[in-house]
């Protein structure tokens, strides 16, 4: 049985990494924070699979091959935001901990650094032939949103919660049916015919089918529509969401082009929240100025009974304005998930 944290040790610093990988061991044995801050327990990800901080990273789907966990004052911080604060907890003294200060105090500075560091790492663990810690494959089948939606997953109502049952590594199905009115730019629907992965029309009271799955050995929630528009055959569009950690998750489109987005319930809706646009590009996340072209995304979705919701979606860009929106409301139709 998982042991719970010892009382005196609450509000000390924890930080987990991959004791496998040379230079996360040497990071993890050159790390010292700040004597007030408290003490600090390193813990390798690769031993212990029984201890409460790894059971609580697993909980959270927090995935360690993709960046090393920091616990502070009972929140966990992933990636380049447990380095941003082990730069803030650091105590300054030796080569590791200033260039960590310089290089992570700064969020915007993080944000550029980091994915070039973990790429170095994911290079480094390939050519010495060492295996991926794959924490999630070890983390109970709980519905991939859960832990998005944090606590706010227990305040929403059913039809909610059955429309984000799917759990990673299965074969999950939810399918839902409605109608949308489609409003495209011709920006978009230019870049839809350049790339083939955008709506290149629009309507009103359009019937749209939509079905959300995952697959054996994903962990990434994918999201197939399908669009009726009349007189033309079926537009199939396809997109797939990871989680990020925390609240956010990032939506791949096309060519390793994503949306970051955080999820919430503010108590009686779901909201979609932009965090920014990123590219992919050989495991590495390179934040792109999209915003500037496709706009800043939002979307909500408000359930109206126990089978249906509605949702509306937009995208504002400073230069173009508005280049795309959706409104509709859906039934859920089917939900084949199996037991948690």
């Amino acid at each position: 049985m998982t042991q719970p944290f010892p009382e005196e040790t609450k509000g000390d610093v924890w930080f987990v990494y991959d004791g496998d990988c040379p230079i996360c061991d040497m990071a993890a044995q050159a790390l010292e924070i700040k004597r007030t801050v408290g003490a600090l327990h390193l813990v390798n990800a690769r031993d212990g699979q029984d201890h409460p901080i790894l059971r609580e990273i697993e909980a959270r789907r927090l995935d360690l091959d993709d960046g090393m966990v920091l616990r502070f004052q009972d929140r966990l911080y992933h990636g380049q935001d447990a380095l941003c604060m082990m730069a803030l907890l650091g105590s300054g003294q030796g080569w590791f901990n200033r260039m960590n200060a310089v290089l992570f105090r700064s969020r915007t500075l993080a944000r550029l650094c980091y994915p070039g560091m973990r790429a170095a790492r994911n290079l480094l663990l390939r050519i010495l032939r060492i295996e991926k810690i794959r924490n999630l494959d070890r983390a109970p089948k709980e519905p991939i949103f859960r832990a998005i939606f944090g606590a706010g997953w227990d305040d929403m109502p059913p039809l909610m919660r059955r429309r984000y049952a799917v759990r990673p590594d299965s074969d999950d199905r939810v399918r839902v049916e409605g109608t949308l009115d489609v409003q495209i730019s011709p920006l978009i629907r230019l870049m839809s015919r350049l790339t083939g992965a955008l709506l290149a029309h629009s309507g009103k009271d359009v019937p749209v089918s939509v079905e959300f799955r995952s697959g054996r050995g994903s962990h990434a929630f994918h999201f197939d529509r399908t669009f009726h528009f009349p007189g033309k055959a079926p537009v199939k569009f396809h997109s797939r969401m990871e989680p990020l950690g925390g609240d956010e998750l990032v939506e791949f489109v096309f060519l390793g082009i994503g949306w970051r987005v955080a999820f919430s319930w503010d108590g009686t809706k779901v909201i979609l929240d932009h965090r920014g646009y990123i590219w992919r590009i050989l495991g590495v996340r390179i934040p792109v100025p999209l915003e500037l072209v496709i706009g800043r995304g939002y979307a909500e979705e408000l359930p109206l009974s126990h089978d249906s919701f509605s949702m509306w979606t937009h995208a504002v860009s400073p230069i173009f304005g508005k280049t795309f929106g959706y409104a509709g409301n859906f039934t859920v139709t089917e939900v084949a998930c199996g037991e948690s």
